[in-house]
């Protein structure tokens, strides 16, 4: 028997007054679930940054959510520009956001940084022209 919850979230591209749903609506789900207030920090942290990174960079995507007893696993797919850099945008402060992204207060650089300070492992797949895969690990056990 297979105990994983999956969950789909579609992220539009430039929709900054939704960006963060995806992220809520999982926190929301845990918290019924009684997952430990630790482990929910952390994966709503990591993928409120995705999905901001979503928006601001990739023209959208899409976040599956697996969870099991034993973690949450978030994947976050886009069709966006690609990332030239991966070493470079993991720098805290490196940022490509256009500036009227910076006025909303966001594209500070602390995306990738924060994503994976808060996982117990991130994968990025990227190639130019085509778009990335994230792929985060939060293990319930050792976050308590």
């Amino acid at each position: 028997m297979d105990d994983t919850i999956v969950l789909e979230y579609t992220v539009d591209a430039e929709d900054f007054t939704r960006a963060g749903e995806a992220s809520s609506d999982v926190k929301k789900k845990l918290k019924q679930m009684g997952v430990s207030p630790n482990v929910i920090r952390k994966v709503a942290i990591a993928m409120y940054e995705g999905e901001i990174n979503m928006v601001i960079h990739a023209q959208g995507g899409e976040i599956k959510v697996y969870i099991t007893p034993e973690n949450i696993k978030m994947v976050l797919k886009d069709v966006g520009p690609g990332i030239p850099d991966v070493e470079k945008a993991m720098q805290a402060g490196w940022s490509t956001a256009p500036e009227e992204v910076r006025n909303l207060g966001f594209g500070a650089g602390m995306g990738l940084p924060n994503m994976k300070k808060n996982t117990d492992s991130m994968e990025v797949e990227t190639e130019i022209g085509k778009g990335t895969t994230i792929t985060m690990v939060v293990n319930m056990l050792g976050n308590e």
